[in-house]
């Protein structure tokens, strides 16, 4: 079987961000991210926008994000709700969120 390979831009995009809520500031923070869900689940080439609640560490979230290439990423973070989401939330968190790249194990390279 010949091997093929997928460029940078062409491959899929897995991201991991993180969100700490400001004590008293965590139910404004889950509708924020909420929304957001909802919205950049319909933004094209995305794969997958999920964000789930840390049941060890109240106040914090977790959003599981793939898209079909860095491209689909890209036009995604140029989205006013993604932008809107960005200038507003800072005022509910603890500390800036952090964004983990993540690849799956299947199909990744050896």
């Amino acid at each position: 079987m010949p091997h093929t390979t997928v460029s940078q831009e062409e491959a899929e995009v897995w991201l991991m961000p993180v969100f700490i809520a400001k004590e008293g500031h965590e139910a404004t923070l889950q509708r924020a991210l909420a929304e957001l869900e909802s919205a950049s689940r319909k933004d094209g080439g995305c794969l997958e926008y999920s964000v789930f609640s840390d049941d060890h560490r109240p106040g914090a979230f977790v959003l599981f994000e793939g898209w079909a290439s860095r491209g689909d990423l890209n036009a995604h973070n140029e989205e006013d709700h993604v932008k809107e989401f960005v200038k507003g939330v800072d005022f509910l968190l603890a500390v800036p969120f952090s964004v983990t790249p993540i690849t799956p194990l299947t199909g990744a390279s050896s």
